[in-house]
Parts: C-alpha cells; sequence; structure tokens
C-alpha cells in the first residue's frame, strides 16, 4: 500500500479536486442570479455528484487500466454507440437538439469511450504505419462523431477530432498520409472561415445563395461564425454573448470585484441560461479577477503537465495513448471555452472541464483520471 501511495499521482488529485470545488463556488455564485429553485440549488447536485464521480475515481485508480482497456473498452464502445443511436430515438428535444435521454448525454459517454478504444487498438497493434490502419482509427472516430452531429452537437463532436488525431499522431499511425490529412483539415476551417465572410461581406445576393448552398451549415451556425468574424456587426443580437462576455472579463481587473458579487448576472446582461455552464469562466473572472482567472490557468496547467508526466513514464503504448487521449481532450475543451469567451474562437457549447455545470461531463471527466491515475500506479507490473 505504501508503494502504491508513493507512486500516486497527487499533483493530478489535487488540482483536479481543487478545479471541482471552484465549480461549485461558482456555480453556487451563477445560481443566486435564476429564479428557479432546481437552479439556485444547482452547485448542491454537481458537489453531489463529484462525490460520485470520486467513488468511481478511485475504483478505477486501484483497478489495473490494463483489464479495463481489455475487458471494458470494447463493450463500453458498443454500448455509447447504442447509446447515440437511442438519444436519436427517444432522446428529449432541448434548444432544438436531441442530446438527453433521461438524465444523462450520451455524447459525453462516448468521448470516453472512442479514446478506450483508440488506445486499445493501437496500443498493441503493430506496425501501424499502413492507410488500413489510418482508416481504421479514422473509423473509430467517425461513427460515434456522425451520430453526435446528427443530435446535432458539432462542438462535442469537433473536439473528439484533436484527441482521437493526436493519439494517432502518438502511434505513429501512417504519418506519410496523416500529417497531410491535418493540415488538410487546417485548411478546410480557413477556407470554410473565408468563405463564410466573402458571403456575409458580398453585395451579390446570388454570390452569397451560391457559398452557402455548398456549406453544409445550420443557420445558428452560420450566426456563431458571423459573430465571430465580425462581433460588432449585431452588437445587441446575435454579438449580445460575446459583448457581455468580454465585459464580464474585463470589468473583473485586477482582483475582481468578490465572489457572489458580479454585476453582469445580476443584472441579467451575461444571460443567465450560459452564466453557469458555458459561459461560467465570465463569472469566475468577473467576481476574482486576473489573480483568480490565472489560478484557475495555473491548476489546468498543473493537471495537464502531471498527466503528461504519467504518460512518459509509462512503459505500455496502450497507456500513453489513453493518457494522451484523455489530455488532449481536456485541453482542447479548456482552450476552446475560454478562447470563445474572449473572441478568439467561435461561441460553442463546450462546458469548461470540472468548473461548468454538467453531471454527464463531469462523471465522465472523473472516471476518465480515475484511469490515469490507474496508469500511474500499475505501470510498471507486467502485462
Amino acid at each position: 500500500m505504501l508503494k502504491k501511495l508513493l507512486q500516486f499521482n497527487w499533483f493530478t488529485f489535487l488540482s483536479m479536486v481543487a478545479l471541482t470545488v471552484i465549480g461549485v463556488i461558482f456555480i453556487k455564485s451563477a445560481g443566486e442570479a435564476r429564479t428557479v429553485a432546481s437552479l439556485q440549488d444547482a452547485w448542491r447536485l454537481h458537489a453531489a455528484t463529484a462525490l460520485f464521480g470520486l467513488i468511481l475515481y478511485f475504483t478505477l485508480s486501484f483497478f489495473d487500466y490494463r483489464k479495463i482497456l481489455d475487458l471494458g473498452s470494447t463493450p463500453y464502445f458498443l454500448i455509447s454507440v447504442i447509446l447515440l443511436v437511442a438519444v436519436l430515438a427517444f432522446g428529449d428535444k432541448v434548444y432544438g437538439g436531441k442530446r438527453w435521454l433521461l438524465f444523462f448525454q450520451p455524447s459525453e459517454v462516448a468521448k470516453l469511450a472512442v479514446i478506450l478504444m483508440v488506445a486499445k487498438v493501437f496500443g498493441r497493434k503493430r506496425p501501424t504505419n499502413t492507410f488500413l490502419d489510418l482508416l481504421h482509427g479514422l473509423g473509430l472516430l467517425a461513427l460515434p462523431a456522425l451520430l453526435i452531429l446528427a443530435e446535432p452537437d458539432l462542438g462535442t463532436a469537433l473536439v473528439l477530432v484533436p484527441a482521437i488525431l493526436v493519439m494517432l499522431l502518438c502511434a505513429r499511425v501512417c504519418l506519410r498520409v496523416l500529417i497531410p490529412v491535418l493540415a488538410a483539415c487546417l485548411l478546410a476551417a480557413g477556407a470554410v472561415l473565408a468563405a463564410v465572410h466573402v458571403a456575409e461581406t458580398t453585395n451579390n445576393p446570388q454570390t452569397k445563395a451560391t457559398i452557402y448552398r455548398f456549406l453544409p451549415l445550420k443557420e445558428h451556425q452560420r450566426a456563431r461564425l458571423r459573430t465571430f468574424l465580425n462581433p460588432e456587426a449585431d452588437p445587441y443580437g446575435g454579438g449580445w454573448n460575446l459583448r457581455q462576455a468580454k465585459i464580464s472579463i474585463g470589468s473583473g481587473s485586477l482582483t475582481g470585484k468578490g465572489i457572489g458579487k458580479g454585476e453582469q448576472k445580476f443584472l441579467g446582461y451575461l444571460p443567465p441560461s450560459v452564466s453557469m455552464n458555458d459561459f461560467i469562466f465570465c463569472v469566475l473572472a468577473e467576481e476574482t479577477g486576473f489573480v483568480g482567472a490565472s489560478v484557475v490557468l495555473a491548476l489546468f496547467g498543473v493537471l495537464l503537465l502531471s498527466g503528461l508526466w504519467t504518460a512518459l513514464r509509462c512503459p505500455d503504448d496502450r497507456g500513453r495513448l489513453t493518457v494522451i487521449g484523455i489530455l488532449t481532450l481536456v485541453f482542447a475543451h479548456v482552450y476552446v471555452n475560454i478562447a470563445m469567451s474572449i473572441g478568439l474562437m467561435p461561441i460553442t457549447g463546450l462546458p469548461l472541464p470540472f468548473i461548468s455545470a454538467g453531471k454527464t461531463f463531469l462523471v465522465v471527466l472523473l472516471a476518465a483520471f480515475g484511469i490515469i491515475q490507474s496508469v500511474s500506479l500499475h505501470r510498471e507490473e507486467e502485462s
């Protein structure tokens, strides 16, 4: 037991717990601006969910990650796909999309399932330098991603892409094809932004109609891109959330206005519907200022770097790929969530890990970091 405690990655654990506690504090703060009692008490649900997630965390921590991958990853992947199909058929429709099945979001469950499946397949597969190997990896990503897109939930589908591509890169899966594919994805993203910019600035209605005929974007997605490219064009409409998010962050100054004393949420300028999830970083920054925001970023830095240290010390490819996939997913969430709050990325509904309100995502995150802790504890044992 003493040996296990010495191998326990306390930096990862303590930073994770600290971020979760911060989440409880600022969900409570954001909830004070709500009039519905259940939303005012959302922090209690977040705390209770965290306690359940921590039980799952410790259970997985002391269970050999190799057995988790070998015995659990395939059934977990298949169940997640079934759940994604089920939510399309029977899910509750909220804000124009079918994302909820009873009390949880299958798309959040699927994120970890895809990472574990890719780690299992490419952690043992040698060699992995053929084009068929690359198609195999992309296929494992494509099936859940397409089902998530059908909900529709573009943000969740896209955030899986960097996690799986980084895993395939680390597994050296057909790099002569994978690297050009990555370059093509970046060029395609730039081309879409350029096309939307041309469509929104042209004086020719026919040109605009032609561009949007070939762009597979829904109207709300076009609106988000318009806001990103020119947020001042509609400051009281499509650009309202972004404008208020920036005001919230900027008004926090150096040390903030005090926890629970943020004005943007109470006055309703920062919409209550997003203040405790997508834009909770704005509430945090307004109430704790640059100092508080820096502390949160530092905690995420400790979390990611200590997790990376676990990956680097793991001699087993399965464990290393699992950790890298989870860390990349978390980094993508953190980057996109904060970047969209300050106008560096288009607005999308991605939560801030451990801090934003969201039961399913929090449980999945704690389970994922339990597996990372398992890699730290069991990395030196025989396969």
